[in-house]
C-alpha cells in the first residue's frame, strides 16, 4: 500500500508525540541479542572494545553489527551472584530504559524463578514455594502486573514478552509441569492477562528448547491450545552445540517446524528467542547465524519476526560461557557480522545462466 509523504511524516510526528513507533517499523525483522549479563560485566569492571580496539559502550558495538533489538530476563528474587543472580525487576527497567533510549526494540523474558529457568530445571521462586496452586495464579499474575507497570512508568513498552522461560516439561514445579497441563494453561494464561493489561500492543511468546523437535512442537502446542493456552508467538530455542552436531544436520528440520507453526496454529508468529554457536569456530557460527535467519525470514506472511543471539556479548574470560560470540581480546567476534547481512527468503542454488 502506498503511502504519501505527507501522511508518513505525520505518523512519525504522532509516533513521537504518542511514544509509539509508525506499524512498518514494528514489522521490521527482529535482529537481537540477550544481554542479561552485560549490567554485572559493566559492574565488575569488563571493558568492551570495538573492532579498532577502541573501549566503547557494549550496545554501540551491537548496533554496528546491525542488532536493533535486546532481550532481558527477569527473576523474582535473585541472589547478587554475578553469574546466576541479578536481573531483578528493577535491574531489567534499568536496562530496558537504556536500551530503549538507544533505539532498541525490547523482549522481556520472565523466567518466574530466583535463579535460571530452563528445560532442566523450573524452581518456583522461594517466595511462593509453599504456596497453592491457586496462590501461584495470582502470584505470577502480580508479578507480571507488577513488573509491566514498572517498565511502562519509565516509558518502555516491549514489543515481545516471555511467558516462561524454554518450558517444554513446563513452569513452577510441579504444579505447572505439563503432566499437569490443565494447570500449566491457566498458569501461561494468567501471564498473558496480566501483560495484556498493562500494555495490549505487546506480543506474548511461549517458548522451548530443540526448535528442530517438530513432534516436541506439536504435542506441546496442541495440548496448549487444546487447554485454552494464551499467546501469540512460538518462540524457539536452536543450539546444534548442545544437540552435539553441526547446524547443517538440523537447519532443514528448524525450517520445517517454523513453517509448520504457523500453518498449524493459525493466527500465531513464531520467532527464534536464543541461538548461538561456538565462539572459537567463528566462520561455522557465523554460517549458522546466517542460515537460521534464512529460515525465519522464509515463513510466509512475516510471520517469522526474528533470530536473538543468547548472550553475545559475555565473552568467556567472564562467562566461562562457549557460546558467546567476543573474543579473549575483548573485541566483538566477526560471526556477528552475520546479522550486517540481508540474507534472501529462500536459500536455494543459483540457477545456470541462460544463453543469449
Amino acid at each position: 500500500m502506498k503511502v504519501s509523504s505527507a501522511i508518513f511524516r505525520t505518523a512519525l510526528l504522532l509516533g513521537s508525540i504518542w511514544g509509539t513507533a509508525p506499524t512498518a517499523a514494528a514489522q521490521t525483522f527482529a535482529k537481537g541479542a540477550d544481554v542479561g549479563w552485560l549490567q554485572q560485566m559493566e559492574a565488575t569492571g569488563y571493558v568492551f572494545y570495538n573492532e579498532q580496539g577502541v573501549a566503547q559502550d557494549c550496545f554501540a558495538i551491537l548496533k554496528a553489527h546491525g542488532i536493533n533489538s535486546i532481550r532481558l530476563r527477569v527473576f523474582v528474587n535473585p541472589s547478587d551472584d554475578k553469574a546466576s543472580g541479578h536481573c531483578s525487576p528493577a535491574e531489567v527497567v534499568t536496562m530496558a530504559k537504556r536500551a530503549t533510549d538507544l533505539g532498541f526494540r525490547v523482549m522481556i523474558d520472565f523466567h518466574y524463578s530466583d535463579t535460571w529457568a530452563d528445560p532442566g530445571k523450573q524452581a518456583k521462586p522461594a517466595a511462593w514455594a509453599s504456596h497453592p496452586f491457586a496462590q501461584l495464579l495470582t502470584d505470577l499474575y502480580g508479578h507480571t502486573f507488577t513488573t509491566m507497570t514498572m517498565l511502562k512508568a519509565a516509558g518502555i513498552t516491549p514489543e515481545w514478552v516471555q511467558i516462561g522461560n524454554e518450558i517444554p516439561g513446563g513452569m513452577l514445579w510441579p504444579e505447572g509441569s505439563t503432566k499437569n497441563f490443565g494447570q500449566l494453561a491457566q498458569l501461561i494464561t494468567k501471564g498473558y492477562e496480566a501483560v495484556k493489561a498493562v500494555s495490549p500492543t505487546s506480543k506474548v511468546v511461549v517458548h522451548l528448547d530443540r526448535g528442530n523437535d517438530n513432534a516436541l512442537y506439536r504435542s506441546f502446542f496442541d495440548n496448549l491450545t487444546s487447554n485454552g493456552g494464551k499467546f501469540d508467538v512460538i518462540g524457539m530455542s536452536y543450539y546444534p552445540y548442545w544437540l552435539k552436531q553441526d547446524y547443517t544436520a538440523s537447519i532443514a528440520n528448524l525450517r520445517t517446524n517454523l513453517l509448520d507453526m504457523v500453518r498449524r496454529y493459525p493466527g500465531k508468529e513464531v520467532v527464534v528467542a536464543e541461538v548461538g554457536g561456538d565462539y572459537t569456530l567463528v566462520k561455522n557460527t557465523y554460517d549458522l547465524l546466517v542460515a537460521t535467519q534464512q529460515a525465519v525470514r522464509a515463513v510466509p506472511q512475516n510471520k517469522g519476526l526474528g533470530v536473538f543471539y543468547w548472550e553475545p556479548e559475555g565473552a568467556k574470560s567472564w562467562s566461562h560461557y562457549q557460546l558467546s560470540a567476543w573474543g579473549d581480546d575483548g573485541k566483538p567476534s566477526p560471526a556477528l557480522k552475520a546479522f550486517l547481512d540481508k540474507p534472501t527468503a529462500k536459500p536455494t542454488p543459483a540457477k545456470p545462466t541462460k544463453a543469449n
